[in-house]
């Protein structure tokens, strides 16, 4: 999955004190496009070196020993070689390593929560950075807020040789490969009867024996997944929301065709299913 990006060790502790260095890297987002430069195999950020002295910069995390850094402003010259690149591009295409789309697509989340909170939304008051944890603060009625991270279920229902396979309604930018049943937690709703809601809204089916797989941090819509695998109970006729799915179709092992890339937990639970292995 994304966040799987061994032997490098990814290291999110916020550093109020975090100076940058030559050597450190900068994300530089105009809206949902990132500065890069990119190579047949792989993309490059630019180095604090390789941009102009003056750009404020605010510490993300590090990487091994590498640490990241978000330009608060964009710079007003690009080096040479250096591109704006659509962000959805490197995630649709699985362009690049693991580890350097893992990076960008939490750089974007936190650029975006600083981006959304530049003012208190209690009191209207500019807000300001804390001192000594990854967080904004109101100056005028002390309102603190952190990072949001938004819970989700992936869900892979089962019919004894089969499982249910879907595809999302047609949309600008919807992912075209196959998936599975997902959706957002409500207020006052446990994860479990999230799986059962959501299920019950998509496909119209009824599920038992629900069971937690694996967690997976998606940063593209601040989300913390969690995987399910359950069994449908009872009557197993699909009614489709189509406001919502395009498809969804009961399918078997060998027929299941997996996405194109190794990221989501919702593509390595297709795949577990097609291999044959507990679920």
């Amino acid at each position: 999955m994304i966040q799987d990006i061994a032997p490098h060790q990814f290291f999110n502790s916020y550093d109020p004190d975090a100076v940058p260095d030559s050597g450190s890297l900068v994300y530089c987002f105009d809206q949902g496009s990132l500065l890069i430069r990119r190579t047949p195999e792989d993309f490059f950020l630019p180095t604090v070196a390789e941009l102009p002295e003056d750009l404020p910069l605010q510490y993300l995390f590090r990487i091994d020993d590498v640490s990241f850094f978000l330009a608060k402003d964009l710079p007003e010259t690009v080096p040479e070689d250096y591109h704006y690149e659509p962000f959805t591009f490197l995630r649709k295409t699985a362009f690049g390593s693991m580890s350097r789309v893992f990076a960008a697509s939490t750089a974007l989340q936190l650029s975006g929560w600083y981006r959304d909170n530049r003012f208190c939304g209690t009191c209207g008051s500019r807000m300001v950075h804390s001192g000594r944890e990854r967080a904004m603060l109101c100056p005028e009625c002390g309102r603190t807020v952190y990072p949001r991270i938004v819970p989700a279920v992936i869900v892979a229902v089962l019919n004894g040789d089969k499982i249910l396979l879907t595809r999302y309604a047609s949309a600008p930018g919807a992912v075209t490969f196959n998936a599975l049943v997902a959706g957002f937690t409500e207020i006052g709703e446990t994860l479990e009867e999230t799986v059962a809601r959501e299920v019950m809204e998509e496909v119209g089916l009824k599920v038992k024996n629900i069971r937690y797989y694996k967690s997976q941090p998606w940063a593209f819509a601040d989300d913390i997944l969690a995987g399910f695998y359950c069994d449908v109970d009872g009557d197993d006729t699909i009614h489709l929301d189509t406001s919502e799915l395009k498809t969804a179709v009961w399918t078997r092992a060998e027929d299941v065709v997996l996405q194109p890339n190794e990221f989501s937990l919702t593509n390595e639970m297709m795949k577990r299913f097609k291999e044959g292995k507990p679920c």
